[in-house]
């Protein structure tokens, strides 16, 4: 089967919210939905991004998922377990089978890395000899080896967050939820989280969600994407598609912010000329189309602008491409020659 963006098609889901509602009572007495009517489903093994600005609603609808806020209205089933069903007791078995790590870490500062990592074991009554083994492969698989035996005052944030992911895993969850999980570090330490984070993935085949207000962070390591406004999801689908044809005017702002190409704006083209965006997506993007498509013609062009990068593991490229000269509709030619060939061509206006 074709993996489409790193996901199968048609997946096995294993979270589901259906009308998930979570409305709060206001400082005057009334009330106020943090969230509204929210029908959602995450595939097993998939890596879930969930993206929005500061109010969104981002982390009142994650920690619905894992009832740390109860919904005021919906169901959400994790497996095939219905927890907005189960009582307190239920609730904090199935708990186990999901990790959580936070923005601001939320280790316990009296006690040692190791000592962190091992807390939810102990907590679950397993014995000593298997919680040393355990913290071990958590140490090593997080890249702490070294750093057992410290405290956390003594590591970067980094560092506190793969202590905090290490934790989150302890219990060898089926989920893994993230909490604005890199908003708290600098840019470098943020790529080395989110690489663990994918290698986690494709390593245990766990399914994490994450929620951020970053759209590089969406790009660098998710499959699919919901955009959150106000409480609502406004667009949700394939990483490629959402980020290369934003239909919300809150999804074109978050893929403007993280653009190297000008969208609108006023450039210089020559008279009689067309200006024209093109999406590569996959292989094609290393492949010489646009040198096929001119070969023989009379039309010429300029790159006026270009990026080529990968959303995951998928490459993609976008050029802005000024064509000019030849007879009448000579540039259309060339423009269906390139659509023709697969690319996404989109024509600006003059």
């Amino acid at each position: 089967m074709e993996l489409i963006g790193g996901v199968v098609p048609g997946g096995i889901n294993l979270i589901h919210l259906q009308d998930v509602t979570k409305t709060y009572r206001s400082a005057g007495g009334g009330e106020v939905d943090a969230i509204r009517d929210i029908t959602l489903d995450v595939r097993k093994g998939e890596i879930f991004g969930i993206i929005g600005h500061s109010g969104a609603g981002k982390s009142t609808l994650i920690r619905c998922m894992n009832l740390l806020e109860r919904p005021t209205r919906g169901t959400v089933k994790v497996g095939e377990v219905l927890l907005t069903d189960l009582g307190e007791r239920g609730l904090q078995r199935e708990r186990r089978k999901i990790g959580m790590i936070f923005q601001h870490f939320n280790l316990l500062s009296s006690v040692t890395v190791r000592d962190n990592i091992a807390f939810p074991l102990k907590l679950a009554g397993q014995k000593k000899p298997a919680i040393a083994r355990r913290v071990d492969e958590l140490l090593t698989l997080v890249g702490l080896q070294a750093h057992g035996d410290k405290f956390p005052s003594q590591l970067s944030g980094g560092q506190k967050q793969r202590v905090g992911i290490a934790r989150a895993l302890a219990a060898n969850p089926e989920v893994l939820l993230c909490d604005e999980a890199t908003s708290a570090l600098d840019p470098q330490t943020t790529n080395s989280i989110l690489s663990l984070l994918m290698d986690i993935n494709e390593k245990l085949g766990l399914t994490i969600v994450l929620i951020t207000h970053e759209m590089g962070v969406i790009r660098s390591i998710c499959d699919r994407v919901a955009v959150m406004d106000a409480g609502t999801i406004v667009e949700f689908g394939n990483v490629l598609d959402v980020f290369l044809k934003p239909s919300h005017p809150v999804t074109r702002q978050f893929v403007d912010e993280m653009s190297d190409l000008s969208d609108g704006a006023p450039l210089r083209t020559r008279d009689n000329s067309r200006l024209i965006r093109l999406h590569f997506v996959g292989e094609e993007t290393y492949q010489p189309v646009l040198f096929e498509a001119l070969k023989g013609s009379p039309v010429q062009c300029a790159i006026l602008q270009g990026t080529v990068s990968r959303m995951k593991h998928t490459p993609y490229g976008q050029l802005l491409v000024e064509l000019s000269g030849g007879g009448p509709g000579e540039a259309d030619a060339v423009i269906e020659s390139l659509r023709a060939s697969g690319l996404d061509v989109e024509v600006l206006p003059e």
